[in-house]
């Protein structure tokens, strides 16, 4: 696998660079997440940094490379985005409408 050394700014890891394993794109994962265990055996702190461009070059505005920023808040969940969803994040397919779990459909099946 190939790695990629990354800078980290801001947060416990201010100034720090380290190794970090590229996905098959070629680019650092979004967020990199680093859990420090607690000294009383509690759960751990999780610090979360987030990928941002490190910089832009001045003649062609190419991007060069990538560098980790702290996110005090921690990652930012979001909802999958399904083709089916609505756009207010409910997932639905009665629009709106309680379903009874019945057949409002008269059984036209002989032998009934």
């Amino acid at each position: 696998m190939r790695s990629e050394n990354t800078p980290f700014v801001g947060g416990p890891m201010d100034g720090r660079v380290l190794p970090v394993l590229t996905g098959p794109t070629g680019n650092p994962p979004k967020w990199y997440e680093i859990p420090v265990p607690d000294p009383h055996g509690g759960p751990p702190t999780v610090h979360a940094y987030r990928r941002e461009p490190a910089g832009y070059s001045k003649r062609l505005g190419i991007q060069r490379g990538w560098k980790y920023e702290y996110v005090a808040e921690g990652r930012e969940r979001r909802a999958l985005k399904w083709p089916w969803s609505k756009p207010d994040g409910r997932t639905g397919g009665t629009g709106g409408k309680p379903d009874s779990g019945l057949d409002s459909r008269p059984d036209d099946r002989p032998g009934n």
